[in-house]
């Protein structure tokens, strides 16, 4: 299919080669630890991408593991190497006159290493963007309309719906959860999603439930385990559970048990979302094939970039799958693409994107992103502005 003219991409040879590469890290403090099943987050470190081309154009991007491998195996450290040795070297010189050509180019350079490969892949979306004058959104709608997605799922809302993740409070204190859930409650948050682990799930549920209820809010509930239940281990815990009545139960099992996720969400009332299993285009066939959950996180960091983001995508929406999109969290610089892919009308449930101040101090992030008193939040219309003077420490410079 044709793209359509208001986005001419530029044409091989128009100075669309990738002339440097620049890679900076960032270190915020969050405003309190982020505690999940696996580990804790008390400073966002990332890793961000700029490349420029021949015009000096700009793109920027971000790679957002965590410090420690409690969400994937990839870390802060890992990434790095990967980025300043392998990808950001085989990337200069390249022509960037499409979105999706880094794709193929970084899976010939290394296996696994998604987290390290989005930084590098969002920046080359972006830099397409600056050079045609255009939104991420936008590219992603002709790039979905080249994978044959139906025009219904191509149509995209202003704003998106954000949602809350409340972590594990310190010592699983109920009284710490009930004044977080209060203050979601009132910052008009659309849904609520609680981090559980085996022993600290369904007191979160209960606390949770009763101030919706005293807020007269029903909001959309579902708990987050992060992998920590085991099948046989956990059976009891996992049918217990099933019978609180959640809009679904988000990756329950590890991440390489596919399987075992499998025959548990054919066991159970409550439906199974996929997170940290869903990491590529290929796992979604198979998902599918196996006839597992069709409740699926779309979070770009963890499958590699946008190119795989949007196969994934169609191939959700072509099966009728529900989504809704996932954060590490980013930066608001790295939110950018799941804001402009979450628009999309396959994503059904509120968004994991917040506004920066839930995470960082007034000025702190890299991009501000604001939510209305309603819950929601406006996707971009243009690019922003970025700036990393003052905020970023230069790890590489590559080319020219």
């Amino acid at each position: 299919m044709k793209l359509r003219s208001s986005v001419p991409l530029s044409r091989k040879g128009e100075g669309t080669g990738v002339r440097r590469a620049r890679l900076f890290a960032v270190a915020i403090p969050l405003r309190e630890p982020f505690v999940i099943s696996g580990g804790t987050m008390a400073v966002r470190r990332s890793l961000i991408v700029e490349l420029t081309d021949s015009q000096g154009n700009r793109g920027y991007g971000e790679s957002a593991p965590f410090e420690q491998p409690f969400y994937s195996s990839e870390t802060f450290s890992s990434a790095r190497a990967c980025l300043v040795e392998l990808l950001l070297p085989a990337i200069v010189g390249m022509d960037a006159a499409r979105p999706e050509t880094c794709r193929d180019r970084l899976a010939d350079i290394a296996r696994g290493n998604r987290m390290a490969k989005a930084g590098v892949e969002t920046a080359w979306w972006d830099l397409c963007a600056a050079r045609n004058g255009a939104t991420l959104a936008s590219l992603i709608d002709h790039r979905l309309e080249e994978l044959g997605v139906e025009p219904r799922w191509r149509s995209r809302a202003e704003r998106i719906e954000c949602g809350v993740a409340l972590g594990i409070p310190p010592g699983g204190d109920p009284m710490v959860l009930r004044e977080r859930v209060r203050d979601a409650l009132a910052r008009g948050y659309r849904r609520i999603k609680l981090k559980v682990r085996p022993g600290w799930d369904e007191e979160p549920v209960r606390v949770a439930r009763e101030e919706m209820e005293k807020a007269a809010r029903s909001l959309p509930l579902w708990v987050d385990a992060n992998g920590a239940y085991r099948l046989e281990r956990d059976r009891l815990a996992l049918e217990a559970l099933d019978r609180l009545g959640l809009l679904f139960i988000e990756q329950p099992l590890p991440e390489g048990d596919l399987w075992d996720s499998c025959v548990l969400g054919r066991s159970m009332q409550t439906p199974i979302c996929f997170d940290e299993t869903l990491v590529s285009d290929d796992l979604a066939r198979q998902i599918l094939g196996m006839n597992g959950p069709r409740i699926w996180n779309l979070k770009i960091q963890r499958v590699g970039g946008l190119e795989e983001a949007c196969r994934i995508y169609a191939r959700a929406a072509g099966a009728g799958v529900a989504l809704w999109g996932g954060t590490m969290p980013e930066t608001g610089l790295g939110a950018q693409a799941i804001l402009a892919l979450g628009s999309h009308a396959a994503f059904v449930y509120p968004s994991d994107v917040e506004p920066s101040t839930r995470w960082y101090q007034p000025g702190a992030d890299l991009v501000e992103l604001e939510m209305a008193e309603d819950g929601t939040m406006l996707v971009p219309q243009r690019r922003p502005s970025i700036d990393l003077g003052g905020k970023g420490v230069l790890v590489a410079e590559i080319g020219a």
